[in-house]
């Protein structure tokens, strides 16, 4: 396997995070969604203010994994408060992990798992939880690989649109 490096995402890489962020979202979801809901989510979810916010935030956490010094992949975490639901004190959310597609089968989003689950054992949180879109099943077999089950239904915004996304679960 090749070698790729994680390393927690401080405040003055927030530009890397946002191009990263936009890049892999985009790559993810842009066929299958309007340019301009795309293009509103882009611009609201990655801007340099949100993204300043999110690494600022007590509760929230971003990882890259590099490949030769470049960033190809992130995930970012949530406890308590900054989860986007649940707030529950003794669980984890994992909020996202994407992976540029020129990576993909190479085992990075594994790796980024791995790490979210070292964080949930240090933690000692009794649940991990994630919101996973429906017409994504390539994520959807990833969770479900790594132990999840689903429990329960959101709605998640998209520009205008709302689509529904599979809340999952693995319980520690």
């Amino acid at each position: 396997m090749t070698n790729f490096i994680i390393e927690k995402v401080s405040l003055n890489e927030v530009d890397q995070l946002q191009t990263i962020g936009q890049q892999t979202f985009s790559e993810t979801f842009s066929a299958s969604n309007t340019a301009a809901d795309m293009d509103a989510y882009l611009t609201e979810k990655f801007s340099t203010e949100t993204l300043t916010s999110e690494l600022n935030s007590a509760g929230s956490e971003f990882y890259f994994a590099r490949f030769d010094g470049r960033v190809i992949a992130y995930l970012k975490l949530n406890v308590g408060q900054s989860q986007t639901e649940m707030k529950g004190e003794k669980s984890l959310e994992i909020e996202r992990i994407y992976v540029l597609n020129a990576f993909h089968g190479q085992k990075v989003g594994q790796l980024l798992y791995e790490k979210a689950m070292q964080i949930a054992r240090q933690l000692a949180v009794d649940y991990v939880w994630l919101g996973v879109w429906e017409h994504n099943p390539r994520a959807i077999a990833f969770y479900k690989k790594n132990g999840f089950v689903p429990f329960d239904t959101h709605v998640f915004k998209l520009g205008t649109d709302e689509q529904t996304d599979i809340m999952m679960k693995l319980t520690l």
